[in-house]
């Protein structure tokens, strides 16, 4: 663990709640101020004529006044720091803050992390985004690209919301390698709450880490915003399933943006979850069919033995299942799949169930089916 960090000092912590406090200071007043006059305490040292030469006259009336629940913020957040020697924070200016992070137009000016700082560090990190409504073959496929990417030393960034985010850390946990959530609360909540026992194993095998302040609730306006962060840390985003209109494009276009790489697994045109990869693969995202699709295009080296894929490379076995040929790789009615097989409802149903316990099926919304790949 990072047993080489030191405790900021209160007053250095002051400035910095007091930077993010204060109302009317946003994220761009503040880098300002920071490019002009360097760490916070060297800011609030400054006199009011030179705020003014930086932001104006409204900008120093906001300067003026101490944010009323100012102590009550550092006194919590010094508190959650001496609770547990896995409780860290990083300031904007601490050597440990991530540089990727400084790349981007508004990094944040503290991260709050649980676990070990280091996983930050990685020098193989991949972010795995998408759907919270996964269809089963999409949390199989963030379930195995996670494993195997792991198997190879990869860091998997996600965000631990339900779906594809808790597949994907499910995943890395399983494969070995330390993973990163992002997450759009304060560190002393976890969401979902059902997430509680994966956000324990995440803080054990890598770290949890939020920009904001301890007991900030699921605000929905902070989820995309977090989304920024999970781009900027990872040198490549591969999307899972995704509605047109996502978070997971979000952080796509960020990452895009920021001159990283963008992978998308193809699915079924019928699919309203894989229209959004579909939009991304359209617009220069590039198709993967297999972990080993990523690792090489990142140079990450890897065993050969890895060979987790999001499809069936097209070329059936020899003793492939009459029946699951007959299905394909699309969702498909029980009257579409009796019409293909002839078979009578009641060896279709008995068969069906078969396959379903096996893993080799599964039921979809509507009374649909699709065929599994496996992994």
């Amino acid at each position: 663990m990072s047993d080489a960090l030191t405790l900021p000092r209160p007053d250095e912590l002051a400035g910095w709640l007091r930077l993010l406090l204060t109302p009317g200071i946003g994220p761009d007043s503040a880098r300002k101020l920071l490019a002009a006059f360097g760490l916070p305490e060297a800011i609030f040292a400054q006199p009011a004529s030179a705020w003014q030469a930086v932001l104006g006259a409204r900008g120093v009336r906001a300067l003026e006044s101490e944010p009323e629940e100012l102590q009550a913020h550092l006194d919590r957040l010094l508190t959650w720091l001496a609770n547990d020697e896995d409780h860290h924070v990083l300031t904007l200016g601490d050597p440990l803050y991530p540089a990727e992070l400084l790349q981007m137009s508004d990094p944040p000016l503290l991260l709050h992390v649980l676990g070990d700082v280091q996983a930050l560090h990685h020098t193989r990190r991949l972010a795995i985004v998408g759907s919270r409504n996964p269809t089963p073959q999409g949390a199989a496929n963030a379930l195995h690209f996670a494993q195997a990417l792991s198997q190879a030393g990869v860091c998997v960034v996600s965000g631990m919301a339900l779906g594809v985010d808790g597949a994907a850390h499910d995943g890395a946990l399983q494969g070995g390698s330390a993973t990163v959530a992002v997450v759009g609360t304060g560190l002393d909540r976890v969401y979902p709450k059902r997430h509680l026992e994966l956000a324990r194993r995440i803080a054990r095998q890598g770290a949890i880490v939020s920009e904001y302040l301890l007991g900030t609730p699921p605000l929905a306006e902070n989820f995309p915003r977090r989304n920024r962060i999970i781009a900027g840390l990872s040198q490549g985003t591969l999307v899972i399933e995704a509605a047109v209109q996502s978070g997971s494009l979000i952080t796509a276009r960020l990452a895009a943006e920021q001159g990283r790489e963008v992978f998308a697994i193809p699915g079924s045109i019928h699919a309203p979850q894989s229209r959004g990869c579909h939009a991304l693969i359209r617009q220069g995202a590039k198709l993967v069919e297999s972990a080993q699709d990523i690792l090489e295009d990142l140079r990450f080296t890897t065993p050969a033995t890895i060979t987790a894929t999001a499809e069936s490379d097209g070329n059936d076995a020899p003793d492939e299942d009459a029946l699951l040929k007959a299905m394909g790789h699309d969702p498909v009615g029980l009257d579409a799949l009796q019409a293909r097989t002839g078979l009578s409802t009641a060896h279709l149903q008995a068969r069906l169930l078969e396959l379903e316990l096996q893993g080799d099926v599964a039921r979809l919304p509507g009374g649909l089916l699709q065929r599994q790949a496996r992994g």
